[in-house]
């Protein structure tokens, strides 16, 4: 099957500053949205309270997470030529370090957005978890050709979610959101490098 993502005009190559600064910026914009959110907005925010048991339940739902990703990734191809396109847009000018950031950032930044703030404010239940994982996964759309990913981010969020509200503890989906954004992203980048020795 041929990738219909392969000479995209809208895939323009980053470089490694570029797509840093990207994330550093991406990062601080919703860290601003959430604390205007709070400040201005309805108030609320999920609670992040240290817990070393709630630490491993973040490890353990990151882990599966990447794990059912590369399930699909292996049996979706339209799943797996849009997570390409993405990775290759965000993680090839990247190198083996810079993946902690890819970790760190997003994980804080988003979690903070749409399960601390967004979820509380559209409702401790599944109708939050529903409008709030809509608009985790849109933040994922960067072309109409990415919808597969978006489909896949939105019911990511959707179990992030969940696990708010079943913990009471946004630690929980902060330290699976890293968890699986930089076993991800090791994971494509030795692939990648694999590739290129061979």
């Amino acid at each position: 099957m041929a990738d219909p993502f392969s000479d995209d005009p809208e895939l323009i190559p980053l470089t490694r500053t570029q797509v840093l600064i990207a994330m550093g910026v991406t990062a601080l914009l919703l860290l601003l949205v959430s604390k205007l959110w709070v400040k201005f907005g309805s108030g609320l925010m999920l609670p992040i309270a240290w817990s070393s048991e709630h630490a491993l339940m973040g490890i353990g739902l990151g882990v599966g997470i990447t794990l059912a990703s590369s399930v699909v990734y292996a049996v979706w191809a339209e799943y797996r030529q849009s997570a390409d396109y993405y990775l290759k847009m965000v993680l090839k000018p990247l190198v083996f370090p810079d993946i902690i950031w890819l970790g760190l950032l997003p994980g804080l930044s988003e979690e903070l957005l749409f399960r601390g703030v967004m979820l509380p404010t559209f409702g401790l239940d599944a109708i939050g978890i529903l409008f709030s994982s809509l608009c985790f996964g849109m933040l994922h759309l960067s072309s109409f050709k990415q919808w597969s990913y978006v489909v896949w981010a939105t019911a990511i969020g959707g179990v992030l979610g969940v696990s708010a509200l079943i913990t009471h503890n946004l630690l929980v989906p902060i330290v699976a959101h890293v968890t699986t954004n930089f076993i991800s992203g090791c994971i494509w980048k030795w692939r990648g490098f694999k590739e290129d020795v061979s």
